[in-house]
């Protein structure tokens, strides 16, 4: 049974939000996200050179025709379509494509083998791993020695390929296919970065290192890279499409999550189980009461909660079985004065919206405390 079969009606996402920092492809994953229930800040952290503008490619373009390689790497499947669709526009295809006949070609995986065959080109060799450190392992093997190697790129980083190439002996000659450039309106990137530094994301999404970078460097840009850092490595989860991706987080020490398979179907899969296995789940009053971003569920049913009753349940669920003081709950509040009003304004708001008034006690004088089960009290309150 796949994963839509399995899921409660109101997806196993509800009540999480994700932000997502794609430029590309990023309406699809979007509506994965949604489908399974999660509210999406869509924040692209890069945009895309259109590559029928990019004086670079052209360059580089024209450089392999007069000067042929003697091996081309291609990386991507809609890098090379791309590359090949460009230079048609430029009307350079048929000189590109005879040239790339005349070549030993490398197609890195079944994906970019495809693209290679639609073209109307044969590739020599295509790894079945789809790693480019097999890739590189049979180009030394064979000896690069005084050889000239096109590599198509596509706006990743490839760790330490080129440089392995290049000590070896090669001259290596770079293909920048959709190169990226930060966003023209910065607005949304700094929506994202004020949403994970307030904790009002539960995930940030990364498809792409380039955009990990950007992201990180328009933090910094706004003096927030530290408090950045702090959420991804605590209760925002960074979770990555591949290894690759994950390279500028881990360099900055923060821990990724990524799934086996590196693709968009798997790592929203792969959200689905990480995001509700870190939910805080409390028995109160009889109920089950778990805890996500901007939600609760109470026995399985999902219900909506306004930020400022989920700031108090947060609050309350820290110390279950305790009484939280009004004071003490004021603070939890954003953007609130020191009016203890506004607790017990907030407190009556999220009792409605709970459905269930018994779960949160109220205790004359002193505070608030979750009802938590008499057979549980001692394991929460003990010590």
């Amino acid at each position: 049974m796949d994963d839509e079969q399995q899921r409660p009606d109101h997806g196993r996402l509800a009540g999480f939000t994700v932000g997502v920092t794609a430029a590309r492809r990023a309406d699809e994953l979007g509506a994965l996200l949604q489908r399974r229930g999660a509210a999406v800040l869509h924040a692209p952290a890069l945009r895309i050179v259109p590559l029928a503008d990019d004086s670079e490619l052209l360059a580089a373009t024209k450089q392999l025709i007069d000067q042929a390689p003697d091996v081309v790497v291609a990386t991507t499947a809609i890098g090379f379509r791309g590359w090949v669709e460009a230079a048609d526009g430029w009307g350079l295809g048929d000189a590109l494509l005879e040239r790339l006949r005349a070549v030993e070609l490398l197609a890195r995986g079944p994906k970019v083998k495809g693209a290679v065959r639609a073209a109307g080109l044969t590739e020599e060799w295509s790894p079945a791993s789809e790693s480019m450190a097999e890739v590189l392992d049979r180009l030394l093997e064979e000896g690069v020695d005084g050889r000239r190697i096109a590599v198509q790129l596509h706006g990743e980083p490839l760790p330490g390929f080129v440089e392995a190439l290049r000590a070896g002996g090669a001259e290596v000659v770079g293909v920048p296919v959709y190169r990226w450039l930060p966003p023209e309106d910065l607005g949304p990137v700094d929506r994202l970065l004020d949403a994970a530094v307030s904790r009002g994301l539960d995930a940030v999404t990364f498809t792409s290192a380039p955009a990990a970078v950007s992201l990180l460097a328009r933090a910094e840009e706004r003096g927030m890279l530290p408090e950045l850092l702090a959420a991804l490595g605590h209760e925002v989860l960074p979770a990555c499409v591949g290894p690759v991706t994950a390279v500028p987080l881990q360099a900055h020490g923060v821990d990724t999550v990524q799934p086996e398979r590196f693709r968009l179907g798997p790592l929203v899969q792969l959200l689905c189980q990480e995001l509700p296995a870190r939910a805080r789940a409390l028995p109160v009053a009889g109920h089950r009461l778990e805890i996500r971003g901007h939600a609760v569920l109470i026995d399985g049913a999902l219900r909506t909660v306004p930020p400022a009753g989920m700031s108090l349940l947060r609050a309350l669920s820290r110390q279950p079985g305790w009484v939280v003081p009004r004071a003490e709950l004021l603070r939890a509040l954003p953007g609130t004065g020191r009016d203890e009003h506004a607790v017990e304004t907030a407190m009556a708001r999220l009792r409605t919206s709970l459905g269930a008034p018994k779960l949160i006690q109220t205790v004359v004088k002193r505070g608030y405390r979750l009802a938590l089960d008499p057979a549980t009290d001692a394991k929460y309150t003990d010590g």
